[in-house]
């Protein structure tokens, strides 16, 4: 085990994080924990948009020149603002350690970056090539020649933290892997620590709730699935009575799978739980990290959570405070924007989203934001709502705007392999949604409920039945729309948003006890999932709304969790006055259910994670945190021919057979070297197009198999320097016949591998 990796990583970060908090406590100063709990997503993310920019000339510059821009701007801090507070920073520590030495231990015993199963080799291939690379943007390790056309700035930051710490990448990948873990399960902490204590309640439950629904909680599938094991008659199939049906039948009618867990204890599998709702990908962040990926829809979510605190800032700043309040916006956040569209664009319209809802929801009367020359009169009620919303989305589409040209470049040549817009795809049927979301929504409810049950018998004013009216014919509206749309999200999750909205509302215009932060998250996860049961975007990663839902419902999971786990504390604090299910019955009561739903929850984690322990698939003979130690296991007869590739300086053309299968054993030398090949793994259609990611693979097989003026010609036009020439390609072309050009001569014999030197001059 490489220990003192682990100690220089978890050293660097922590002084990232204090160096963070500085900063934070500077520019945040409504954060009850001087922006501890984002500490390292703030320092990270400084560095990042220095080598962003300065490394089109040198990352390595841009890194130094990062880190001293963060240690000037710590100690500016420092000078102006005085010491940050130890007390956060040490409870801060002790949450992100715990995070860290957790996900490290997952990962030693199965630190693997093979290609099943996952985006391993994209991900390990993009900090490879990073890493060779010594400027901006990265070049494609699959369509040699080419720069990256994917969100990369995830696995930048990762290569930032390799190259700061000196580490290899075979180790990086993983330590970088844990980091991404503890910063979003840390951010989460943070969050629901600064709401609860602008509520007035115990922090460290909400903080505690935080993160056990962001980093160890999953859905309800796997409770389902227990239950219906355990319950008479399940395995004989009983019928229920007058229909004469079997529960089988019903539960295969409303989309409940009743295999894996539902059939034993011995078939759980740690998958099943992540594809509840059919045709979609519904991960939790457990499932995705115990997975192992280093991937974009996971490494964006502590940015995600950093964007939701600068919110919580703004809703938190005085409405007097005109000038930081548009700082806030209109610096801060797209400055975090830009980071997160870089490490997973399907993020930044999330950003933006979440200031919309911030800004119309804030206690702080969002016309205050614009010129007093510009200030469009207001009449009454309504006049102030449409103000109030038309302020919010112009905010959010300027935040979105300056957010895309911070990083412009990264637009310029992004590919996003979308073929438009998609609209009613196939909707989740009810049980599926509810198994996925059931334990937040159950949440909130009840949170809401607290505040509308306190409202009945005392709105009789106008303006309280106007509220009843609208309620009533958003729920007939909802209700119509499910039944004609069968969009059953309509039912059980919209309700939320209007809740959410209306409460929300009628606390900030009537001084009146009213859900706090916790609704912004919460009215924006309901909002996301509705979405995507009208909204897709139509791309060949799957089919319909397959890539859609999955990159989304990451997102969805983190800022539900956060807002839920806050709730949950709430409800179970002392109540105030004006609020409704109040006293110390409801208090035990609330009690139970918080322990109900974390036992429900945890059911996943308790199996998963002991069985990882016991049988990972590519476990190692002591623990290590080695990606590529499986090469030298499970591919003996080319891991010699690998590490001879790996020690090549730079990043010349490769040929090797085009991984037009993947999610196996498809070009390894370029996933794990950083050398780029002519045409890799078919992923290559979404970003470059599939005509020109076909054309290169039929001219892969010209190069190795076809007329001698031809290869000249090709391996001319790709400039390649190496061929590959193992097992795979063995495999594909029966007949090779490159080596048969003057130019192409054998440089290495490898067990099953031979490689081939190109003299592009001879040719």
């Amino acid at each position: 085990m490489e220990f003192g990796l682990v100690a220089v990583w978890l050293v660097t970060y922590l002084a990232l994080l204090a160096a963070g908090q500085a900063i934070a406590k500077s520019l945040l100063p409504q954060l009850s924990d001087e922006g501890a709990g984002v500490g390292l997503p703030i320092a990270a993310g400084v560095i990042w948009l220095v080598v962003y920019w300065v490394g089109r000339v040198s990352i390595t510059a841009g890194l130094w020149l990062g880190v001293g821009v963060v240690v000037a701007a710590a100690l500016l801090a420092h000078r102006r603002t005085g010491p940050i507070d130890r007390r956060a920073f040490a409870e801060t520590a002790a949450v992100f350690t715990a995070a860290f030495l957790f996900l490290i231990a997952i990962r030693a015993v199965d630190p693997a970056v093979h290609p099943g199963g996952g985006e391993k080799f994209l991900d390990f291939g993009l900090l490879r090539s990073l890493l060779r690379s010594g400027v901006l943007p990265p070049q494609d390790v699959w369509f040699a020649g080419e720069t990256v056309r994917y969100y990369y700035g995830g696995h930048l930051l990762a290569a930032l933290f390799a190259r700061l710490t000196g580490t290899a990448p075979r180790y990086a990948y993983n330590l970088a892997l844990a980091g991404f873990y503890a910063m979003v399960v840390t951010a989460a902490v943070g969050l629901a620590r600064n709401i609860a204590t602008a509520h007035g309640h115990d922090d460290r439950l909400a903080g505690a709730f935080a993160a056990f629904f962001v980093g160890l909680a999953s859905n309800l599938m796997p409770a389902a699935q227990l239950l219906w094991l355990v319950t008479p008659g399940a395995i004989t199939g009983a019928r229920v009575p007058f229909f004469g049906v079997t529960v089988e039948t019903i539960a295969s009618d409303l989309g409940v799978p009743l295999d894996g867990l539902a059939t034993g204890i011995g078939s759980f599998g740690y998958w099943s739980a992540s594809r509840v709702i059919g045709g979609t990908i519904n991960e939790f962040p457990l499932f995705a990290w115990l997975n192992g990926d280093l991937h974009a829809h996971m490494m964006s979510t502590p940015f995600l959570l950093l964007g939701a605190t600068v919110l919580f800032g703004y809703y938190r700043t005085p409405a007097a405070q005109r000038w930081r309040r548009r700082a806030l916006l209109f610096v801060g956040l797209p400055a975090v924007g830009a980071i997160v569209s870089v490490t997973n664009t399907w993020s930044m319209p999330t950003i933006a989203g979440l200031a919309a809802v911030t800004i119309v929801l804030a206690p702080a009367d969002p016309i205050e934001l614009l010129p007093d020359r510009v200030r469009p009169p207001q009449q009454g009620w309504i006049d102030r709502e449409l103000g109030r919303l038309g302020v919010a989305l112009g905010s959010a589409t300027l935040i979105a705007l300056l957010s895309v040209v911070i990083v412009l470049p990264y637009w310029l040549v992004v590919s996003s392999g979308s073929e438009g817009m998609g609209f009613l795809p196939d909707r989740s049927p009810i049980v599926p949604l509810v198994l996925v979301h059931g334990a937040f929504l159950v949440i909130a409810g009840l949170h809401y409920s607290r505040y509308a049950v306190g409202r009945l018998g005392t709105t009789t004013d106008r303006i309280g039945a106007t509220d009843a009216v609208i309620a009533a014919l958003a729920l007939a509206v909802a209700g119509f729309l499910a039944i004609r749309f069968r969009v059953s999200a309509l039912l059980v999750v919209a309700p939320l948003v209007g809740a959410g909205w209306l409460l929300a509302r009628d606390g900030s215009v009537r001084d009146r006890p009213s859900p706090g932060f916790e609704s912004v998250l919460v009215v924006a996860s309901a909002g996301l999932i509705v979405l995507a049961e009208f909204v897709f975007l139509e791309e060949n990663a799957g089919g319909g709304r397959y890539n859609t839902v999955f990159k989304l419902y990451m997102q969805i999971w983190v800022l539900f969790a956060t807002g839920a786990g806050t709730a949950l504390a709430v409800l179970i604090a002392e109540q105030r006055p004006g609020l409704g299910l109040s006293g110390p019955a409801w208090r035990r009561r609330f009690k139970i259910l918080a322990a109900l739903l974390v036992v429900s929850t945890s059911i996943y984690a308790a199996l998963a994670v002991p069985a990882h322990f016991g049988s990972p698939t590519h476990r190692t003979d002591d623990p290590s945190l080695d990606a590529l130690a499986f090469v030298e296991t499970d591919h003996p007869d080319e891991a010699r021919a690998i590490a001879w590739l790996d020690r090549r300086e730079g990043q010349p053309t490769l040929l090797s057979r085009p991984g037009r299968d993947p999610y196996q054993w498809r070009n390894a030398p370029s996933s794990l070297t950083g050398i780029p090949t002519v045409a890799g793994w078919v992923h290559e259609t979404g970003y470059h197009g599939p005509d020109a990611y076909y054309e290169r693979a039929g001219h892969v097989d010209v190069m190795f198999t076809g007329g001698v003026d031809r290869q000249r010609e090709l391996l001319r036009q790709y400039d390649v320097e190496y061929v590959y020439v193992g097992p795979k390609e063995r495999e594909q072309y029966s007949q090779i016949t490159i080596q048969r050009l003057d130019a192409v001569e054998p440089v290495g014999q490898f067990d099953a591998v031979t490689i081939y030197r190109v003299d592009q001059g001879a040719l």
